[in-house]
């Protein structure tokens, strides 16, 4: 795993910007085209702001995917994920080859089919993610299933991540913040030839202690990441602050 820790959450995400895209240009080059998986959140503004603005990708060959969002909550509200990858990247880089959002509003089980189908027929060159306050990868909180060779699943969220929401300001309370959601699941994230991690903020640091410095358990689910190939995980001097020196 290539480990990057920049002063804050601008560099971390501009650095993190500038990687997705040169990986998405050398698959575009190698293969003709290129499939992505993105992120959302705080996490990734920065991150979303720098890979949209870069120069030289053709768009038009890029296939998105996203890695979770709401059952139930509007394609409006301001914390669907639908709406943010809108706002923050699709409507700012043009028409790509194919964008494949996951419909909350639509009944779970059949949208998990209709996403697993759809991604079981390409192969996911960057996979950009975050990693929650409580290690969780996508909506997979601990412990997170491991094992479901199911590309998407319907998740239950734990307080603490709920309580993420809040706290970053998609919500006004907890009562608010759905109890569910369709996710991504570990083994397909894992699947990705590349990862790109930003993991910026205080409140992220025993999080990212936990990712590497725990063996990789489903109690720690970003510790997964340990065991990929190819991982580029950016940080902040604050996220990074609870880690032993490196």
């Amino acid at each position: 795993m290539f480990i990057s820790i920049r002063n804050d959450s601008e560099e971390a995400g501009f650095e993190a910007g500038k990687k997705a895209a040169s990986l998405i240009r050398q698959a575009i080059i190698s293969k003709g085209n290129a499939t992505i998986i993105l992120a959302t959140g705080s996490s990734q503004f920065e991150t979303l702001n720098q890979l949209s603005g870069e120069q030289g990708i053709d768009w038009s060959k890029v296939s998105m995917f996203h890695l979770d969002e709401y059952i139930d909550l509007p394609v409006s509200h301001k914390a669907g994920f639908r709406k943010y990858l809108k706002e923050r990247f699709i409507e700012k880089v043009g028409p790509l080859k194919s964008v494949n959002l996951i419909n909350g509003e639509a009944d779970p089980q059949e949208e998990c089919q209709r996403l697993g189908r759809l991604i079981s027929e390409t192969t996911v060159d960057v996979a950009l993610v975050g990693i929650g306050e409580n290690g969780h990868l996508a909506f997979n909180d601990p412990p997170a299933d491991f094992e479901t060779e199911n590309a998407y699943l319907v998740v239950k969220l734990d307080e603490q991540c709920r309580q993420q929401q809040v706290n970053e300001g998609w919500f006004d309370s907890m009562e608010e913040v759905p109890t569910h959601a369709i996710s991504m699941s570990v083994k397909q994230i894992m699947l990705s030839k590349h990862i790109v991690a930003t993991v910026p903020g205080i409140r992220k640091a025993k999080a990212v202690k936990n990712t590497l410095e725990r063996p990789v358990s489903n109690n720690y689910p970003a510790s997964i990441l340990q065991n990929h190939p190819d991982c580029y995980l950016f940080l902040d001097k604050a996220s990074a602050s609870l880690l032993k020196e490196r």
